[in-house]
C-alpha cells in the first residue's frame, strides 16, 4: 500500500502538479518569500502560455549563475508580441497598449531600463512584479533579448496553498485583457 501510494506521489509530481517554494522577493507582493504555490505542468503541453500568466521555468544558461533552481516570474510578452518601456506616462506597452500594473510591489516604477524587445517564436519575455528586486528579462537583454524559451517553462502557478492565510489563486490580471494579438 505504500509502495503504491508512493509511486502515485512520484507520478502526481512528475507529470501533473508541484508545489514550489518561493525563495526571494522577486514577485512580491503578489507572491512573498516563504509562500508556496501549486504549479499545473499539464497545461502548456496543450498551449503555450499566456500573457499575464505565472510561470516557473528552469533559467536559460545565460541567465543561471551556476544554480539549478527554478525561476518564478510573470509573462509580459509572448511570441511577436512587441514590449517598450516606457511610454510618456513610464508605463510598459505590449504591441503598442500600455499596462497598468496594479500588481507591482508599491513604489516600485515598470522599469527603470529602457528596453524594446519583439518576442521571437517559441519564446516569452518575463519580469517578477517586485521589478526593483527581480533579475528578469531586463537583467538578460543583451542574451536574446532577454527572453525565455518556452520549452524551459516547468507549470502555469495558479494558486498560493501556503501559509494558509495567503491562500489566493494567481489569476492573469485584467490589463492583460485590451492587448491585441502581435500583426
Amino acid at each position: 500500500m505504500l509502495v503504491v501510494a508512493a509511486l502515485i506521489a512520484i507520478v502526481v509530481r512528475t507529470y501533473l502538479i508541484q508545489t514550489f517554494f518561493i525563495p526571494s522577493g522577486s514577485m512580491e507582493q503578489t507572491l512573498v518569500i516563504d509562500d508556496k504555490v501549486i504549479v499545473n505542468k499539464v497545461l502548456y503541453r496543450f498551449r503555450d502560455p499566456a500573457r499575464g500568466e505565472i510561470i516557473v521555468f528552469r533559467p536559460p544558461a545565460e541567465w543561471s549563475a551556476g544554480t539549478d533552481e527554478d525561476y518564478i516570474k510573470r509573462v509580459i510578452g509572448v511570441a511577436g508580441d512587441r514590449v517598450i518601456c516606457c511610454d510618456d506616462q513610464h508605463r510598459i506597452t505590449v504591441n503598442g497598449t500600455a499596462l497598468d500594473e496594479d500588481y507591482l510591489y508599491p513604489g516600485d516604477a515598470p522599469s527603470t531600463t529602457p528596453f524594446d524587445v519583439t518576442v521571437a517564436a517559441g519564446r516569452l519575455f518575463v519580469m517578477g512584479d517586485h521589478r526593483s528586486a527581480s533579475a528578469d528579462s531586463r537583467a538578460h537583454l543583451p542574451a536574446a533579448s532577454g527572453t525565455v524559451p518556452v520549452d524551459r517553462v516547468v507549470g502555469r502557478a495558479f494558486v498560493t496553498i501556503w501559509p494558509l492565510p495567503r491562500w489566493h489563486s494567481l489569476s492573469v490580471p485584467s490589463t492583460f485583457a485590451g492587448v491585441p494579438n502581435a500583426h
